[in-house]
């Protein structure tokens, strides 16, 4: 709808600047008259100058406008509900001008003056002042040859709508005008392509769209409402807000509203019914006052409370919202104000202001006489007809400004006023830059300058787009590449005071610097929040994940609103509303609380541990026992039973049972190389060791009793002592041999098991190869076998101490104990493993120690008494 207004206007201004040219090119003579095609009496103010700046203010409510056509009769709107604070930002343009005017140092020999226009917050009025400034209000005047002079108005502050802005600068624009607004904030004007020749003093909506969204942030809020104005400035940051918000990953919109223009109430209470039900609890308006009047009265019906409102800056001052009545709601509104300032010797200067006592309301300065009647409630000679009658009085224009109460002289909150200000002496600063110039120095084509007799607005458009200056406040201002302002804005709270009133606060600011970028800064301690809490509410569509959980979204629902997953296991999130779990490092696990990673426990048979001290205290008490039988077998070795079947062998068994012992504390501790290496080499060499001396011994008890017999005296020449230890010798190089090989070709080596236990680091020795290791094991089984076999023919043989028996015994027990060792050594994960190994060399060793030097230290330290030749020959025993 806009667009196609706009368009119209547009046209209708062409046809106006226009039309005196296409008559004079008609002419025959070319050289002219050029007629005004229509006058349109505007209510406004006036002064004359060498150069004049014009101005668009709302200094009235409504309006009933006439009919558009152009006519030969002025046409006047009817302008009516008085805005004081509208009227005291023309006061402060003026103030300007003549505190310009006053400056010797700024524009010297140079006097400002204005035509300051009301547009009644109506569209068409707002661009009927908008022509009249550019296109002057001579009805006519002679076109000279060289068509050259200075514009009526060389440029222009406002508008204060965007719509309205949008409109005017648009055509502005096509001759390069200058205007710079000071209270338009639409992003769109940024557009240099669409809108060239315009600037502003008041951040851009972008800015306060992402100022907004720095204040979401600093609290916390990710799940917020927006209701926006069906204009401009509502859908444009609508745009930029939905646009910036997804950017910064701050949060989500629950719900996206437009207020409707106009009184709907159907509509309204859709959107507040919206809002009632929506888990948000903050709410940011987008709109101008009258839309949140609107709304507010569906609030107040339907009863909504515990909502934290967020003000744009069009209605975060809004004085007619700040009633006791509505404070229940909206005590507690954050809001974004325009930059206030402080303007020294302007409350002097509307004291001074004198109404003109021969006022007439079809011609210019108007404004004063309708503030003076608005004031003091009088009216001017003639009076309308039956005021006297009403008992109406008449304004003599001698009352007295500081004997009522008026907004106009309260400066202490001058926040449009201040960008007036800033916008009117932007202006001089570029005119003052452009006269400066030095002839053939200048910026222009040929070096040229600006000059007042030839005076162009394009020209100054290069100088305001160059302005850099310091207001008297201390805030600088300068214009970017989009004829934005450095941008800054106050943050303001409603402040619910004990008595009902409502006192807006100032609790921080957000700007952007040239050095520093953007900055927030709030005083939290400053801030009255409208809950019983007294706190910032808590507005999100789910709570944050904690460490040691990530978020998933839930489908078809914004990014906002997601469920926390807690981390599998060896996976931590080590920070808030994580969106991934991290694996933890290959030695590391995932604390119970799944927040951070923890050094895997590690596992190995130790020193320090039940089974581990049980199993070393075996090992050592076999080692001590085996010493002890070798002690006693040298104190007893020339006694019969310690000399028999070969005395070296018996002592060669136990030492070799000795080293059994003690190779197992190699599987006991930390593995490392070395004691992979050496475990099971110790092991296989110690057990064929001994399982060679016992199958030596058994084939000499074999032997000597075959050759007890007639004709069995040969054998014996195969088992002497030379024989006997060569045959142990060479057994036993055999399993050196093998373990030679498997070390050299796949030694065992420490490995760092997880397989087990994902949170565990099992150490162990991988034997390399498999097959090495089981030819080891098969080795020593192979002789046991065939020990136990020999022993087994030999049991029977006659004598009082046959030494078979024990041998059988015994390697009935070794191979029972490896037998049952294989399926458990398998089956056995980790340490464990190494404990079933241990615990097989100790059963078959202490086996072996128990079966075949037991009953010979019986008889030696308990019955010596048998320990005699005859009654190991069986010959003379006693009992």
């Amino acid at each position: 709808m806009w667009g196609f207004l706009n368009i119209g206007l547009i046209l209708l201004m062409y046809f106006m600047l226009y039309s005196c040219l296409s008559s004079a090119v008609s002419s025959p003579l070319y050289s002219s008259t050029c007629q005004l095609r229509g006058q349109f009496n505007l209510n406004g103010m006036h002064k004359a100058g060498d150069v004049v700046l014009g101005g668009l203010f709302k200094v009235h409510f409504f309006s009933v406008f006439p009919d558009l056509s152009f006519t030969s009769e002025p046409q006047t709107p009817t302008c009516h509900s008085f805005d004081v604070l509208g009227f005291r930002q023309v006061q402060a343009m003026a103030f300007a001008i003549d505190e310009i005017n006053r400056n010797s140092n700024l524009l010297p020999n140079v006097t400002l003056g204005y035509s300051l226009y009301d547009h009644c917050v109506t569209l068409g009025i707002g661009f009927r002042a908008a022509l009249s400034l550019v296109n002057g209000q001579e009805e006519q005047f002679v076109l000279g040859e060289t068509c050259t002079g200075a514009p009526p108005v060389l440029g222009i502050v406002g508008d204060s709508s965007s719509t309205r802005s949008i409109a005017i600068s648009a055509v502005y624009g096509l001759f390069r005008v200058p205007m710079v607004s000071y209270f338009a904030t639409c992003s769109c004007l940024s557009d240099r392509q669409k809108f060239p020749s315009f600037f502003r003093t008041i951040p851009s909506d972008a800015f306060q769209v992402r100022a907004l969204i720095q204040i979401l942030n600093h609290f916390g809020w990710t799940w917020t409402g927006l209701l926006v104005s069906d204009d401009d400035y509502g859908l444009h940051a609508a745009r930029s807000f939905q646009s910036d918000l997804g950017q910064s990953g701050g949060g989500c919109l629950a719900y996206l509203e437009v207020l409707p223009w106009g009184h709907d109430p159907a509509e309204l209470r859709r959107i507040v019914d919206v809002m009632k039900k929506s888990t948000a609890r903050v709410v940011i308006v987008f709109a101008h006052q009258s839309h949140v009047i609107d709304l507010m009265e569906e609030v107040m019906r339907q009863n909504v409370t515990g909502l934290q409102w967020i003000a744009s800056e069009a209605w975060t001052a809004a004085t007619v919202l700040q009633t006791p009545h509505l404070m229940p709601y909206l005590g507690g509104t954050l809001g974004i104000a325009i930059r206030r300032g402080e303007i020294p010797g302007l409350r002097e200067f509307l004291l001074q202001m004198h109404p003109d006592q021969h006022y007439n309301n079809s011609i210019g300065n108007s404004m004063v006489n309708q503030f003076w009647e608005h004031t003091f409630q009088c009216r001017f000679a003639p009076p309308p007809a039956g005021w006297m009658e009403a008992g109406g009085i008449l304004c003599t224009g001698q009352e007295d400004l500081e004997e009522v109460e008026t907004e106009l002289l309260d400066i202490s909150n001058l926040r449009p006023e201040y960008n007036v200000y800033k916008a009117v002496y932007a202006l001089a600063y570029a005119l003052d830059d452009m006269l400066q110039c030095q002839s053939g120095r200048g910026p222009f084509s040929g070096h040229s300058c600006g000059n007042l007799k030839r005076l162009e607005p394009w020209q100054l458009v290069y100088y305001l787009e160059k302005v850099n200056f310091t207001t008297p406040f201390g805030d600088q201002v300068s214009f970017d590449e989009n004829g934005d302002a450095l941008p800054i804005y106050d943050i303001m709270n409603w402040l619910w005071l004990p008595d009902g009133r409502t006192e807006v606060q100032n609790v921080g600011e957000v700007k952007r610097s040239a050095f520093k970028g953007e900055e927030l800064t709030i005083d939290g301690n400053k801030i009255f929040w409208n809950f019983e809490s007294n706190k910032p509410p808590r507005s999100v569509c789910s709570e944050s994940c904690s460490p040691g959980t990530r978020m998933v979204r839930k489908k078809g629902e914004p990014e906002c609103c997601f469920d926390c997953i807690p981390c599998s296991e060896g996976k931590i999130s080590n920070k808030t509303d994580s969106m991934e779990c991290t694996s933890c490092p290959e030695d590391f696990w995932s604390s119970p609380q799944r927040d951070h990673c923890v050094p895997k426990k590690t596992e190995f048979l130790s020193y320090h541990e039940p089974l581990g001290i049980c199993l070393t205290a075996a090992s050592l008490l076999g080692t001590c026992i085996c010493a002890v039988v070798l002690g006693i077998f040298v104190y007893h070795r020339k006694t019969p039973i310690v000399r028999a079947n070969n005395s070296e062998l018996s002592f060669q068994l136990l030492l070799s049972l000795k080293l059994c012992f003690l190779c197992s504390l190699l599987f006991i501790g930390r593995p490392r190389l070395w004691t992979c290496q050496l475990r099971h080499a110790a092991f296989g060499i110690s057990f064929v060791l001994c399982v060679s001396c016992i199958l030596v011994k058994t084939m000499v008890v074999l032997a000597v009793f075959k050759a007890s017999k007639p004709g069995g005296g040969a054998s014996l020449k195969w088992f002497g002592t030379v024989q006997q230890r060569g045959t142990v010798i060479v057994l036993t190089s055999i399993q050196a041999g093998i373990c030679t090989a498997w070390l050299v070709s796949s030694s065992p080596a420490p490995h760092k098991n997880t397989q087990y236990h994902n949170d565990k680091i099992v150490y162990e020795c991988v034997v390399g190869s498999t097959v090495g290791f089981a030819v080891l094991l098969g080795y020593i089984g192979s002789l046991a076998v065939l020990s136990c076999l020999i022993a087994f023919i030999a049991r029977n043989l006659p004598d009082s101490f046959n030494e078979a028996k024990l041998i059988t015994f015994s390697m009935l027990i070794f191979c029972a104990v490896w037998v049952a060792f294989v399926p458990a050594y398998i089956s056995s994960p980790g340490k464990y493993s190494d404990a079933v190994e241990v615990f097989a060399i100790l059963a078959s060793s202490f086996g072996l120690l128990v079966a075949l030097f037991g009953p010979k230290c019986y008889i030696i330290l308990l019955r010596p008494e048998r320990n005699t030749k005859k009654a190991i020959m069986g010959r003379g025993i006693e009992s």
